[in-house]
């Protein structure tokens, strides 16, 4: 079982963005909970997302398909999905499978949300 906090933000121009930020281990035990967690969260809250990785110490590839699948369902809505405080323990899962460059990863939550794109005005 995965520990995940979600917490709402809302920028300036009123964009909400939906914060996940999930503790433990994100590997195969546990990807498909943080898989349909961030599912939810795009289809019904928000297309916009940022996963703060700060509390989770090990990722395995099922992790990484798991945040690479709500990249692609972000994309499919027009929203948006970043990535913030890797820990250092799972940066190199990163760096070692090139996902580094794959995925928009900033250092802080802060730095995160504020280059969420604009509200699109309908």
């Amino acid at each position: 079982m995965i520990h995940i906090d979600q917490k709402k933000h809302t920028t300036q121009d009123q964009t909400q963005v939906i914060v996940l930020a999930p503790s433990g281990r994100l590997d195969i035990t546990t990807a498909w909970q943080f898989r349909l967690k961030l599912q939810e969260c795009i289809s019904k809250l928000s297309r916009h997302v940022v996963v703060n990785l700060s509390q989770v110490n090990f990722i395995d590839s099922s992790g990484l398909t798991s945040l690479v699948a709500g990249m692609r369902d972000a994309d499919k809505v027009k929203g948006s999905f970043r990535i913030c405080n890797v820990h250092p323990e799972a940066k190199l899962v990163f760096e070692v499978t090139m996902m580094d460059s794959v995925f928009e990863i900033f250092e802080t939550e802060e730095e995160a949300l504020d280059g969420v794109p604009r509200a699109m005005s309908s």
